[in-house]
């Protein structure tokens, strides 16, 4: 097999996986939506489809997961296509879990509705920062799409606004428990969905760095870099 031939065949191996990537990106946003949806509406259905839609996410994280296993293994890249495979693996792993979270929102809704507790007015407490991480995560796939860097930096700085509102829903949370103890049950139930989508936040946020890392070689994580970066541009 000839360099050029094995080049080749490496670049339609990922582009493959990439494609597959995005298919399941595409899969968890959806996850994400309905799992929302459920939570405003109590709507038991669409919450058991999200439910059942994560074993299928599950089954193409491993299928994956294998799959980028066998590409190292069968066109053992170096430098820049290695770093590009490792990061199409941890953004899988993000994926799987923006899946969990999704999963944990379906949960919280189907025992709110049991237990007959009002869905809406506990929607409305999160409504904001559902809306900014769906954004973010439709972003941050677009991102990794189109293998922008400069997009992704912009996103790592908007997660900031996700983790203030999550802090505002908490301390407004605790006031009214200890203003009412009648509320102490859809609170903590409407806290953990709040905590559910921070953390779909920072696995979008984790998805901008990756692509940070693929197209420049930086590794920003636990840094400064992004937000200093984006700051650095907006002032030019």
């Amino acid at each position: 097999m000839t360099g050029d031939h094995s080049s080749k065949q490496y670049d339609q191996d990922l582009e493959e996986i990439r494609s597959k990537v995005l298919a399941m990106g595409g899969m968890v946003e959806h996850q994400f939506q309905d799992a929302i949806a459920a939570f405003r509406t109590g709507n038991l259905e669409v919450a058991k489809r999200v439910m059942k839609d994560d074993e299928a996410v599950n089954r193409l994280e491993v299928e994956l997961d294998d799959a980028c296993s066998h590409l190292i293994v069968r066109r053992q890249p170096t430098a820049n296509d290695l770093r590009t495979v490792m990061a199409t693996i941890k953004i899988i792993t993000d994926l799987e879990r923006v899946g969990d979270e999704a999963t944990k929102i379906a949960r919280t809704a189907i025992h709110l509705h049991k237990r007959g507790i009002g869905l809406i007015s506990h929607y409305e407490t999160v409504s904001l920062i559902a809306e900014q991480a769906g954004e973010l995560l439709r972003s941050a796939l677009d991102s990794f799409a189109r293998l922008d860097d400069k997009q992704a930096l912009e996103l790592i700085k908007q997660d900031a606004s996700i983790d203030h509102g999550f802090r505002s829903i908490t301390r407004s949370l605790i006031t009214f428990m200890m203003e009412d103890p009648r509320t102490i049950s859809g609170s903590i139930d409407t806290l953990w969905v709040a905590k559910a989508i921070e953390r779909i936040g920072d696995h979008a946020k984790n998805i901008a760095e990756y692509v940070v890392y693929v197209v420049g070689g930086k590794d920003i994580r636990h840094t400064d870099f992004g937000a200093a970066r984006v700051i650095d541009e907006d002032e030019d």
